[in-house]
């Protein structure tokens, strides 16, 4: 059974399997959390993350880890919220389930994503948590031990425990 966690930190500094990347469609780097982890990883990411040659909405690619504590990075594309009716919520679900997909078919153990779509993409933070955990929680992988959320501040933290309380 997998543990569903949710702390409050900086998601390069995490020490798992895979960190996620709430990536722009480029995979380039950008603001926030993405190039946080741009900046954390070197060089070498930009390098890899080039030859991917981008990534759609809802997708997700894998790359190395370089100079991250974690061995690997997912990066997803989440949803730009425009107010629900853009099948929004079943993008983000889409973002967490192919980023659990390539953390299993690669065997790995733990995995910390970030509370994707919610900063500048603008997707209301209840409903982009809820669509994490309920998606994490009902994901039928094999390998997976520890599932994550790493959330920016407290408030934050205190919207994931309450779910995962539930």
């Amino acid at each position: 059974m997998t543990l569903l966690e949710a702390k409050q930190g900086d998601i390069t500094e995490e020490c798992v399997d895979v960190i996620v990347n709430a990536a722009n469609t480029s995979l380039l780097g950008g603001g926030g959390v993405d190039g946080a982890i741009h900046r954390a990883a070197g060089p070498e990411l930009l390098a890899e993350c080039r030859r991917l040659q981008g990534c759609q909405t809802g997708q997700a690619k894998i790359t190395g880890g370089y100079q991250l504590a974690a061995k690997y990075v997912i990066h997803t594309v989440g949803p730009i919220w425009r107010g629900g009716g853009f099948e929004e919520a079943k993008l983000l679900a889409s973002c967490y389930d192919r980023s659990l997909e390539l953390a299993d078919a690669r065997a790995l153990k733990s995995i910390a994503f970030p509370a994707i779509s919610t900063g500048v993409y603008g997707f209301p933070l209840e409903a982009a948590s809820i669509i994490a955990v309920t998606t994490a929680a009902s994901f039928d992988g094999v390998s997976l031990e520890v599932v994550r959320f790493v959330c920016f501040d407290a408030g934050m933290l205190e919207v994931y425990r309450g779910l995962l309380a539930q």
